[in-house]
């Protein structure tokens, strides 16, 4: 059995690719192999500082690189609209891949009122997808790629309570936001689809993986418990394969799933992962898109 690894992403060129959360952890691995392949890749960061540190970290590596930054803060959907706007004087977009995220922090808010994992990880990625269809609809390859979690699998949308406002816990508002993931690729794969669109819609999920999304976990966790661990789990630079297998293999199909191979999809590799049953419901995804429409009054077109 041959494994998936950096070196079977295929060249690039020619190509211009926006990554969310590109600064650290798996969004960084992802900018930095993108880059060495030759696309020109536009690194979607908080705060120009950590955008500039990223382009310089690649560059010593690919001193080539073409690279961007794009300062974009998803707690804030208006920082999401300027950072489309950055992105629409590109002359071309090819790929989105919506990978920032937050993972069980406590309870909190988006500059808009949402509740700040259901805003940050789902309603602010539709926000930028809609703001940037335009340039990704009509290109031959193009994609919207969506970072979820094998923790998807213990979501349930509470379409009653988007904000918790009755009740919070973080490990279940973390699940539904990833299961949104997955919900969302669904909905936009089947509007493309019916739109003629020759661009995609995919997902993946990196395993368990060691970035800074864990600093919000209890500190025995992360101190104790996570160096035992380690060996058994993914680096950021493997939790990147299952996102450039989702980027840019010439075999993904719209609403493919992409993870890692190894034991319970934990680590090692990437191929094709196993979707919830919930995710799959065209009900949910339905109704989770119209819930966004009505959240951020943002209507993509197709």
């Amino acid at each position: 059995m041959s494994f998936y690894t950096e070196a079977d992403v295929p060249q690039q060129a020619g190509r211009t690719i926006l990554i969310t959360g590109a600064n650290t952890g798996i969004g960084w691995e992802t900018a930095r192999v993108l880059a060495a392949r030759g696309a020109r890749v536009l690194l979607g960061c908080r705060s120009a500082s950590k955008g500039q540190r990223a382009m310089e970290r690649i560059r010593a590596v690919y001193a080539e690189a073409d690279l961007a930054c794009v300062q974009i803060e998803l707690g804030s959907l208006a920082s999401v609209r300027r950072a489309a706007a950055q992105v629409a004087k590109e002359s071309r977009l090819d790929v989105l891949i919506n990978n920032a995220g937050v993972m069980m922090p406590p309870y909190g808010r988006t500059e808009d009122g949402f509740e700040l994992q259901f805003g940050v990880n789902h309603l602010a990625h539709f926000v930028l997808t809609a703001h940037l269809l335009p340039m990704l609809r009509e290109r031959e390859g193009a994609r919207v790629v969506t970072v979820s979690s094998s923790g998807h699998k213990a979501g349930k949308m509470q379409f009653e309570d988007p904000h918790a406002e009755k009740k919070y816990s973080a490990g279940e508002r973390y699940a539904m936001s990833k299961l949104a993931n997955l919900l969302f690729t669904k909905a936009l794969q089947a509007r493309l689809a019916r739109a003629g669109s020759p661009a995609i819609a995919v997902a993946c999920h990196p395993g368990a993986a060691a970035t800074e999304l864990s600093r919000h976990l209890p500190g025995w966790l992360t101190t104790t418990a996570l160096p035992l661990i380690r060996p058994l789990i993914n680096s950021s630079a493997e939790g990147a394969l299952p996102i450039l297998m989702a980027a840019t293999s010439s075999d993904a199909r719209g609403n493919d799933y992409f993870g890692p191979v190894g034991f319970l999809e934990l680590a090692r590799s990437a191929g094709k992962a196993r979707p919830s049953l919930a995710s799959q419901s065209d009900a949910d995804a339905a109704r989770l898109w119209a819930l966004s429409v009505e959240l951020t009054g943002v209507a993509p077109e197709l």
